[in-house]
């Protein structure tokens, strides 16, 4: 009997369109939307000009549900960590600010373990990783105009490229 659980991931890599359209483009992903996380708890449903300020500890974020079956953790984490620089510090590329810093929020023990060990395999690799492991919190979806963007606008991400980090395929 085939198991038909999804799985949510959450991902903070910088520029949330850049994510999400390299995410949607290469992994076998159910869905995927963009959104803002982590951020203050007197702070409910922020917008893009609030957290674009920098002072509401939100990160601009993907939130993907998976079929484990068909895409695992472990490979969602791997392409995060291929799909941005996991080694810059305070944003990426261009992006400055807490707001696009790197960050894995892990909703149970067993997927910050996965995101535990690929950060070890990438400093065994010579990486000086930044990328923060943090509890999954509240997600809220950012405005419609943002999610799906770079299709909307028929063009590709600025500041996100695909960069083999890891040795093994999976």
């Amino acid at each position: 009997m085939k198991n038909n659980k999804k799985e949510t991931a959450i991902f903070a890599g910088g520029c949330f369109w850049g994510v999400e359209y390299m995410m949607r483009k290469k992994a076998d992903i159910e869905s995927i939307e963009v959104g803002y996380t982590g951020g203050r708890a007197d702070i409910v449903n922020p917008s893009y000009e609030e957290v674009c300020k920098g002072d509401t500890g939100f990160f601009e974020a993907v939130r993907i549900v998976f079929d484990p079956e068909k895409c695992s953790y472990r490979k969602l984490c791997k392409l995060f960590f291929e799909i941005h620089d996991p080694t810059q510090r305070g944003g990426q590329g261009p992006d400055m600010g807490e707001q696009y810093e790197s960050v894995i929020f892990y909703t149970d023990e067993s997927q910050r373990e996965t995101a535990l060990e690929l950060v070890e395999e990438l400093v065994e690799n010579g990486y000086d990783v930044a990328t923060a492991l943090k509890e999954a919190t509240v997600f809220y979806p950012a405005e419609n105009y943002h999610q799906n963007y770079y299709r909307k606008k028929g063009s590709e991400p600025y500041c996100h490229s695909y960069t083999k980090r890891f040795r093994d395929e999976e």
